[in-house]
Parts: C-alpha cells; sequence; structure tokens
C-alpha cells in the first residue's frame, strides 16, 4: 500500500465525519458530536503525540474544555460552530482561571478555519492562544499527515478504519450506480421536472408508517421527480437488461445492512452515505462536483424509498396515482 492510498483513504473519511456534523437535522448532532470528541482525542494524541483526556469522563458537560493534556498543559475544544463569537465565549469563561498555565486549542470539525486563523480575539483571562496555530481544521490536519512518513500514515490509517469503517478498494470498478449519477448531472432538476402522478398522501403514510421524522423534508423535496427519474431508468435500460434493476437492488441491500438501527432517520441518511461512497470510487464516474453528485444521489434514493425498495410500506400503499 502506497502513501497516497492511505492518505486518500483518510482524507475521504475525515471529509465524510465532517459532512454527517454539518447536516445537523439528519443525524443525531449530540451523539456525533460526542463521537467527535472521543474519535478527535485518539486521533490527536497519534498525530501529535499528545496525552489528551475526555474532561467530560469525569465532568459532564464542562464548560469551555472537553479534551485536556494534563502533562503538555493544553486544553481542546471540539467545536462543529466556527466562529469568532464562538471562540471569544469560550475564552471568556471563568474555568480558564483553573488552568491559567495551560494553551487553548480550538478543532473546527466540520467547517474551514481559514479565515478564523487572520482575526484577533479578545482573551480576558489572558490564556495562551495563537490563533494561527491554536486554531485546527480538517485542512490543516490533512495537510500536516501528507507530510508525514508512510508508517505513521499506515497508523493513521489503521486507526480511522477501527473508528469510522471501511477499507481501501485499491482498485476502482465500473458500477451502473455511477452511470445513472452521470445520466442524473446532465439534467435540470427544477420546476420543469414536476410530477404530477405522484400521490402525496400516500408517501405521506409511508414516512408516518416508518416514523421518519428528519428525512421527511428530503423525501417531499425530491419526490416530485418521480416522472422524470422514471424516464431516465427507461432510457438506461436501452443499454442492457436490468440495469435500473441492478441499481435499486444496490440502494436495497445498503438498506438492509442498516435495517436493525433503532433510529430510522440514521437508516436513511446513512443509506444515502453508502451509495455516495460507492458511487465516489467508481471508476466510470464522471467529472462530477460533489453537490450535484450528492443532490442525484438524493433523488435516486428518495425515488426508491416510494417505489417500495427501501423501509416498509402501509397496508394498501400505492405510491403513484392511476
Amino acid at each position: 500500500m502506497n502513501r497516497s492510498k492511505y492518505f486518500e483513504y483518510i482524507d475521504e473519511k475525515i471529509h465524510t465525519l465532517a459532512h454527517r456534523i454539518q447536516t445537523k437535522g439528519k443525524l443525531n448532532i449530540l451523539n456525533l458530536h460526542l463521537h467527535s470528541e472521543n474519535f478527535y482525542l485518539h486521533f490527536f494524541n497519534l498525530l501529535y503525540g499528545y496525552e489528551l483526556i475526555n474532561l467530560n469522563s469525569s465532568a459532564q458537560n464542562v464548560e469551555a474544555i472537553d479534551l485536556i493534556d494534563h502533562k503538555n498543559k493544553i486544553i481542546f475544544q471540539v467545536s462543529a460552530t466556527c466562529t469568532k463569537q464562538k471562540i471569544e465565549s469560550t475564552l471568556s469563561k471563568d474555568i480558564f482561571k483553573k488552568y491559567n498555565d495551560y494553551s487553548f486549542k480550538f478543532i473546527s470539525i466540520s467547517i474551514d478555519a481559514t479565515d478564523l486563523r487572520t482575526k484577533t480575539f479578545s482573551n480576558p483571562h489572558s490564556v495562551s492562544f495563537d490563533p494561527k496555530n491554536d486554531i485546527f481544521d480538517i485542512k490543516t490536519v490533512l495537510n500536516y499527515i501528507l507530510t508525514e512518513n508512510i508508517k505513521t500514515q499506515r497508523e493513521l490509517y489503521e486507526f480511522i478504519k477501527d473508528e469510522l469503517g471501511g477499507e481501501i478498494d485499491i482498485v476502482k470498478l465500473d458500477s451502473n450506480l455511477a452511470t445513472i449519477i452521470n445520466i442524473l448531472s446532465l439534467e435540470k432538476w427544477d420546476d420543469t421536472h414536476l410530477d404530477d402522478n405522484s400521490n402525496s398522501f400516500e408517501i405521506e403514510r409511508k414516512i408516518q408508517f416508518n416514523e421518519l421524522d428528519d428525512a421527511r423534508e428530503v423525501i417531499e423535496e425530491f419526490c416530485i421527480y418521480y416522472k422524470k427519474v422514471d424516464e431516465k431508468y427507461a432510457e438506461f435500460d436501452l443499454l442492457g437488461a436490468n440495469k435500473s434493476n441492478s441499481v435499486l437492488n444496490s440502494i436495497k441491500k445498503e438498506y438492509r445492512k442498516l435495517k436493525k438501527t433503532e433510529n430510522k432517520d440514521d437508516i436513511f441518511f446513512n443509506t444515502i452515505e453508502n451509495i455516495k461512497n460507492k458511487v465516489l470510487i467508481s471508476n466510470n464516474l464522471n467529472n462530477i462536483p460533489i453537490d450535484e453528485i450528492e443532490l442525484c444521489i438524493d433523488i435516486l434514493v428518495v425515488d426508491a424509498f416510494i417505489r417500495c425498495k427501501i423501509f416498509e410500506n402501509p397496508k394498501d400503499y400505492k405510491y403513484v396515482t392511476t
């Protein structure tokens, strides 16, 4: 395994975690944030040689401080909110009187912090804090990893694989998923594609039956494209037998893997995430911006939901009007 493969995997997984954090309404943000605290604790200990512990493990919800290294006298805050106001609010907390000889560092776990590193911050307790060097984000961490030797990158890869799952795919293969994404990406998804045949009452019944709350907004937004997706599938099937069926089966397969997850919204959004990962490692994916890829995948998964391919159907469910 070469350096580039290890780094590509690390890059993908860190950005995936950041994406999940950014979509706050789609996942349980509190649980995800707590997971991120512990992830970055071990990640930074491994990467920078710190001896961080989670302060919340001994004292719940300590203000301003998430991680602490008593040996190196470092305090970390892990946050999905990356603003000047957030950092200044943290620096104003009285708890810093207790740790006045510690340095403060801030980790932005979802948003680029380049602009923040150029700002001056109110620091009433005169905490040791250098914005240029003490504000971390994904970009700075990955740039640091990029310069590390292959042994360190391999150790980071093994850690992230255990924490976040998945393996590196050495050989990229063609997939029908990528082909349909290529086709859908050429379409203009706006009001001209509205579908008058979608049965909003039946779709609402299925949403309620499966207790989907956070996913409701996405389903309602993209179910209107059912007819257009159906047309694209028909075109796709002209390329060979079972083309559209293989795509729907791939979506159903990822859903089945997650089916036992307790939170139904997590199942829905993790299905989307897993399909995205499959598409991104496909050899035949065109050069498409990531936000357009995500749009097309959202449309495909919602379509699979409407077509009875994923999630349970209420009695006598009919997804289109006749």
